[in-house]
């Protein structure tokens, strides 16, 4: 894993930068462009449009595409930020034009696209070896009527990422499987630690964990249903996972475990970098991220342990557009690009965990470890993290504009403006609103 590091420093870079690019392209002049790519002289042209640093472009798959079909021209835009880039696509979908032959899709979107965009996307359901996938993640983007309207690219297992000299100093264990056994079961322990470490740590203004909001994520995303019922109800204010996730976040929220930093917020990013806080609930994806902002100065005083329930946060897919003129091409450029031996090379190179079950049994994955963070075995962590995430995961068309409301609702009673009564009320009012 010693590429991991470099590698991922370079792909977020480059993310940030293509992503401006296409933020300004993307956004312009191409809108009154025919759909996609095309074929000219033999040659096929497929575009793609995604975001953030899905790991396909990063990590040299699609120059290797074009190397061995030597007739397929392949060209990537990236967008930084989700939000902006999926604001756009609805946009593009609800006009017919401007869209890529192929286009990521977020978790958190699935469910409104197999609703609502579902004749605007092409069926996977009999592309040949796409049966290697763990069955939750491709139910994600199934319509009712059994249509596939696209293929997983990574998940998001859970683990917990600490800081080995905090716990020290809190005169807590740092092994990562003694830590582990401190919250074992049940995130009412971790908060638990929290307590004890906030009395037991000397040596500066450091809080235990970054955000409340983190820890209601994790706790929410470990049970099937969590924003919406099977029949598209919204259960937010009944479902009881979610008001156990509340209180918990809440407690730690007024008991001042919290940097009060919401991850990818501003002040998070510095936060990392400062060492303000000793642990964050982290998805797989996440550690580069850490990594990255956190710095070479921080290397090898991370560290990762087992959550104390498996949960999923996060993931993508591939789709392709109803309307490409290489609608087949880029079919089976999906289906190559989300095959195990890509998903476990995107995995080696910049920590992605595979959707496919297939490339979760691989050596690659199962073996591999991080520099950065002490060595932890993380295809062994993720991986088995990846194999408690329950088998059904129901979806809600608005899951991310409600994930992101009751962040905000968190954040006013670790700021102190309201009460966790007043906030809970506040964000309710708010997604009501905003899904209504």
């Amino acid at each position: 894993m010693g590429t991991f590091g470099s590698l991922r420093r370079r792909a977020v870079a480059t993310a940030a930068a293509v992503g401006a690019l296409a933020l300004v392209v993307g956004c312009g002049g191409s809108d009154d462009s025919a759909t996609g790519g095309g074929k000219k002289d033999g040659k096929v042209t497929i575009t793609m449009g995604m975001y953030g640093v899905m790991g396909i472009k990063e990590t040299g798959l699609l120059e290797q595409y074009e190397k061995e079909n030597p007739n397929v021209d392949i060209k990537a835009e990236i967008a930084g930020d989700e939000q902006t880039y999926y604001t756009a696509l609805q946009t593009r979908l609800a006009a017919g034009k401007g869209l890529k032959d192929i286009q990521g899709i977020e978790i958190g979107r699935a469910k409104e696209i197999t609703e609502t965009q579902a004749d605007k996307f092409a069926d996977f359901s009999k592309v040949e070896g796409t049966d290697h996938f763990l069955p939750w993640k491709e139910s994600q983007i199934t319509t009712k009527d059994g249509k596939v309207l696209g293929l997983g690219t990574d998940i998001g297992p859970m683990a917990v990422c600490y800081r080995k000299d905090y716990f020290e100093k809190a005169g807590l264990p740092t092994d990562r499987e003694e830590v582990a056994k401190l919250w074992a079961g049940d995130w009412s322990k971790y908060v638990e630690v929290g307590r004890t470490f906030k009395k037991g740590y000397k040596g500066g203004d450091v809080a235990y964990m970054d955000a409340a909001s983190g820890l209601f994520n994790a706790m929410v995303y470990g049970y099937p249903e969590q924003y919406y019922d099977e029949n598209g109800n919204l259960i937010y204010n009944t479902n009881p996972a979610v008001k156990e996730a509340w209180n918990l976040a809440a407690d730690a929220a007024e008991d001042g475990l919290t940097a009060k930093l919401r991850q990818f917020q501003p002040g998070w990013d510095p936060g990392l970098a400062n060492g303000t806080f000793a642990t964050a609930v982290c998805p797989a994806w996440m550690l580069s991220h850490i990594s990255e902002k956190a710095g070479d100065a921080n290397k090898g005083k991370w560290d990762v342990a087992k959550a104390p329930k498996g949960a999923n946060w996060g993931g993508s897919f591939l789709g392709v557009v109803e309307q490409s003129p290489v609608k087949e091409e880029a079919k089976k450029l999906v289906a190559w690009l989300t095959a195990p031996e890509q998903q476990a090379h995107i995995f080696k190179e910049i920590g992605n965990i595979p959707s496919s079950r297939t490339a979760l049994d691989s050596p690659e994955v199962k073996n591999a470890k991080s520099e950065y963070f002490s060595g932890a075995p993380i295809g062994q962590i993720f991986g088995a993290a990846a194999q408690e995430i329950p088998d059904k995961q129901v979806l809600g068309r608005k899951d991310g504009t409600i994930k992101d409301t009751f962040s905000q609702g968190l954040a006013l009673i670790e700021q102190g403006d309201a009460t966790r009564d007043e906030a809970w009320k506040t964000t309710g009012e708010r997604i009501e609103k905003a899904v209504g």
